[in-house]
């Protein structure tokens, strides 16, 4: 059975048929920045930052196995420190914003 022949026995198909044409033309902000601060930017942050420890403590620890670990938890504690700080940023814009619609709604 294919999905023509699915849709055609279904009693929902003019419902579903129309959810589906509303979702197509829903528009909205682009989520595009959210998207990359949110996932690509740590990944990047960590990269970056595993590569600056592992120059940084080539000098100072001459064990490549506890240097690549050592590196890996700072990289690790710097990411976190980036994905916190991101995060109370984004709370205080979102506090800001509400702040701001309430001055607007009152007025």
């Amino acid at each position: 059975m294919d999905k023509q022949d699915f849709c055609e026995s279904c009693e929902q198909k003019h419902n579903c048929q129309e959810v589906y044409r509303q979702l197509g033309k829903a528009e909205g902000p682009s989520v595009v920045s959210k998207v990359v601060v949110a996932f690509l930017l740590p990944l990047v942050v960590f990269v970056v930052s595993l590569v600056v420890f592992e120059k940084i403590l080539d000098g100072a620890i001459s064990r490549t196995e506890l240097r690549a670990g050592v590196s890996f938890l700072l990289a690790l504690s710097v990411t976190c420190v980036f994905v916190v700080g991101c995060s109370l940023l984004a709370r205080r814009k979102i506090k800001e914003q509400r702040a701001k619609s309430k001055t607007t709604d009152k007025s």
